[in-house]
């Protein structure tokens, strides 16, 4: 945590705060909801935004919205032809809303839209928009931890940002899954740490 003393310098990227994942209506809700339930992702980040939501120069929400019929995907694989086949996070749609519990936070909150794949940077102006803001740290909460944290995080490395994830705000498709790229895979280039002990670094750093 040593380079995150500047919090006017870093912004949180949520990722995958909707419906079709954290609704028990959501059409994916099944395949987060243990590893949800274990680490508190939304709870936590809840929690995380009460005590420092206004302090960051940046709180980004990067949804995932497809068209009706996902022309923009071309011969998709693994997950986003599971989303396809199973009509997930179609714009307009209830499972593509944001979760409402975030609506408390919308004040502080900025929608970068364009989000359609893995990476939160591609097709989107995430990167201009952190850059704007004079942000060189970023925090990652969200979903999924194996695949659209990591593409997300290892990006904004070689963007040259410094990455944290947060575990205990971030969730997967397995606890195992979770537990492995947190402890296995993140720490080879970015740092990991739960909210309370960023919130707890803050307090004396902020």
């Amino acid at each position: 945590m040593a380079m995150m003393h500047d919090f006017s310098k870093t912004a949180l990227i949520l990722i995958g705060f909707q419906n079709d994942y954290f609704s028990p209506k959501g059409i994916l809700y099944d395949v987060v909801e243990e590893s949800s339930r274990i680490t508190g992702v939304v709870e936590n980040t809840l929690s995380l935004l009460t005590v420092c939501a206004e302090q960051f120069a940046l709180v980004v929400n990067t949804p995932i919205h497809f068209t009706q019929n996902y022309s923009e995907l071309k011969n998709p694989i693994g997950i986003l032809k599971a989303i396809a086949d199973v009509g997930a996070f179609k714009a307009g749609s209830y499972g593509a809303q944001t979760i409402e519990q975030l609506d408390f936070f919308s004040n502080v909150i900025e929608v970068v839209p364009g989000k359609r794949g893995l990476n939160a940077f591609t097709h989107t102006a995430l990167a201009q928009k952190l850059k704007e803001h004079g942000v060189t740290n970023v925090i990652l909460a969200g979903t999924v931890t194996s695949i659209c944290i990591d593409s997300t995080a290892r990006t904004a490395v070689e963007l040259g940002f410094n990455v944290t994830i947060l575990s205990d705000c971030t969730s997967s498709r397995t606890p195992f899954e979770q537990t492995f790229y947190c402890e296995e895979v993140f720490p080879l280039y970015a740092r990991v740490c739960d909210s309370k002990t960023f919130i707890k670094h803050w307090r004396e750093h902020g």
